[in-house]
């Protein structure tokens, strides 16, 4: 693994949020054992909670970006970030915190920034972000702007299709078998979470490491496919 290694919480920290998110009541201490770790959970467990705190900690802007990338949004930060240490294997300033929800504000940004210096957009296909469809502009990052570093991304798969996502694991698997880029990402996806020789840590009452088959998103997946008539059957009163 060429970069983090491991992220613990200090056992001296406030008791109000987010510290009293239930995966923390235990504290918290990962030991990542892989160039790709994915964090797994239901919505409002505290996935993207960690994931900024994790970015923060690096000095990617936590509205989305790099260290490079200067600008304001809504304030997310949650405070947990400064409870935090990050050990590395090999420190890098490099890498970017991609976050699918404010994705938009990023294009915006650097939308502006090219309006000053065009070659900015080289790093993102050459063409603006916004003339992008979302899975475009998504995929233009990965392409263009992934290299060498720390890459943490939270629900990429927000607009990607299945074919799309595939595309991703193409990425990310290039960039890391080359000893070049590490990747935690939180996810819903069970394509993305198949990828091998990944570790996946499921966010619930405790932070546990499962199996992408353990997973609920990977059983209910399979088994709606196999059998969408007996959900059905529970869904629609007049099925």
């Amino acid at each position: 693994m060429p970069y983090l290694s491991r992220i613990y919480l200090k056992d001296e920290h406030p008791k109000d949020y987010p510290f009293n998110l239930p995966f923390l009541s235990n504290g918290l201490d990962l030991k990542l054992k892989s160039n790709v770790t994915f964090f797994v959970g239901e919505n409002g467990i505290g996935k993207s909670t960690l994931m900024e705190a994790i970015a923060e900690k690096c000095d990617f802007n936590a509205a989305g970006g790099s260290r490079n990338h200067r600008y304001d949004f809504h304030k997310t930060e949650s405070g947990l970030s400064d409870y935090l240490t990050l050990s590395w294997k090999t420190k890098t300033a490099q890498g970017f915190f991609m976050r699918a929800e404010s994705f938009f504000n990023f294009a915006t940004y650097i939308d502006e920034v090219a309006k000053e210096d065009a070659r900015v957009l080289d790093a993102y296909g050459g063409k603006s972000l916004h003339q992008q469809s979302h899975g475009e502009a998504f995929l233009s990052l990965f392409h263009n702007h992934f290299q060498n570093g720390l890459y943490i991304l939270d629900e990429p798969e927000s607009a990607l299709s299945p074919q799309r996502q595939l595309s991703l694991l193409s990425i990310i698997h290039k960039l890391e078998k080359a000893g070049k880029a590490q990747f935690i990402i939180s996810t819903h996806s069970p394509i993305l979470m198949c990828y091998p020789g990944a570790e996946i840590y499921l966010l619930d009452d405790q932070i546990q490491s499962i199996h992408y088959k353990e997973t609920e998103h990977y059983q209910l997946t399979k088994n709606f496919l196999e059998s969408p008539e007996h959900y059905f059957r529970h869904l629609f009163e007049d099925y």
